[in-house]
């Protein structure tokens, strides 16, 4: 995509006190969901972005820069950390980071010009009372068959039997390649127990972003999911629309329509994603991919 340039429109930095809006992202019939920080960009060091989601109790903090397009349009440029460093993408922080851009926009529908991990897409929200329902181009899917040393490491710290393994383990990647793991049940997934040292360990060493193991989806596309991404400092996400795009990418190809996947059960904060897969006449489906948002609280913060 080519650069476009924006006008910065933002809040400026009010001494070293930052306002901070704690969102729920993907929330499930409207509670739950991923607390993630969401907060205007400032002059901050790499170690000041790293330390907000810890000391915030969340696991992703989103840094935005809004403006407006050339065009005129709202435009926003996201930048996405964990304790372990930046991200190029992070789908639910996406969502969060909408629904604040929703929340100040004041309209029930809108449609915004997003940039982040070099290159520009679209994220629109629509309001019911106070929620937010946001989604997103992920951007397009690339798949693969993964290799013996990927699986066998990846499935083996997972502790996942043979005989409980579904067909259709895939690499999978929006920008970071990552394992699809699919499992024949809800209960087996829920009964995971990863070591996660020997996951982190193998992710490091394969260069995989982590594992989203699904169960075979149900019907009308209902599935669950967990993803493990030790590898950037996440060992367990409550919510991974990016994973949940790449899924649904896979799953086009075998014919299916939209899915819906419920996530964070085993964390206690219920949250769910949901993906749509359009065919294209020619390359990979058109995804789009979000769920329901709530902003919660504003904090300051001190760096």
């Amino acid at each position: 995509m080519s650069e476009k340039s924006y006008r910065t429109v933002g809040h400026p930095m009010a001494g070293r006190s930052l306002p901070v809006t704690i969102v729920h992202a993907c929330q499930r019939d409207g509670s739950g969901g991923s607390p993630t920080a969401v907060l205007d960009d400032a002059p901050l060091t790499e170690a000041e972005r790293r330390a907000l989601p810890a000391r915030l109790g969340t696991s992703h903090a989103v840094f935005v820069t809004t403006g407006e397009t050339d065009g005129g349009r709202t435009g926003a440029t996201l930048r996405f950390f964990t304790s372990a460093g930046e991200l190029p993408a992070c789908g639910h922080g996406t969502v969060a980071a909408l629904a604040v851009l929703a929340e100040r926009a004041g309209t029930e529908r809108f449609e915004a010009e997003l940039r982040a991990g070099g290159r520009t897409f679209t994220g629109s929200w629509a309001r019911d009372g106070e929620r937010v329902e946001a989604v997103f181009d992920p951007g397009p899917v690339r798949l693969r068959e993964p290799t013996e040393a990927e699986a066998g490491l990846v499935l083996a710290a997972l502790g996942i039997a043979e005989d409980t393994l579904a067909a259709g383990v895939r690499v999978a990647s929006t920008g970071r390649w990552r394992l699809l793991v699919p499992v024949r049940s809800r209960a087996v997934l829920a009964g995971l127990s990863p070591d996660f040292d020997r996951l982190r360990s193998a992710c490091d060493r394969l260069g995989l972003l982590g594992c989203y193991v699904h169960s075979v989806p149900g019907g009308e596309g209902a599935l669950a999911a967990r993803m493990f991404a030790s590898a950037i400092g996440v060992p367990e996400d409550i919510a991974n629309a990016n994973s949940t795009a790449c899924l649904a990418a896979h799953l086009a190809s075998e014919g299916r329509t939209p899915i819906t996947v419920d996530m964070g059960d085993s964390l206690e904060s219920p949250a769910t994603v949901v993906a749509t897969m359009r065919p294209r006449p020619v390359g990979p489906p058109l995804v789009r991919v979000g769920g329901e948002a709530s902003v919660v609280r504003v904090v300051s913060w001190s760096p």
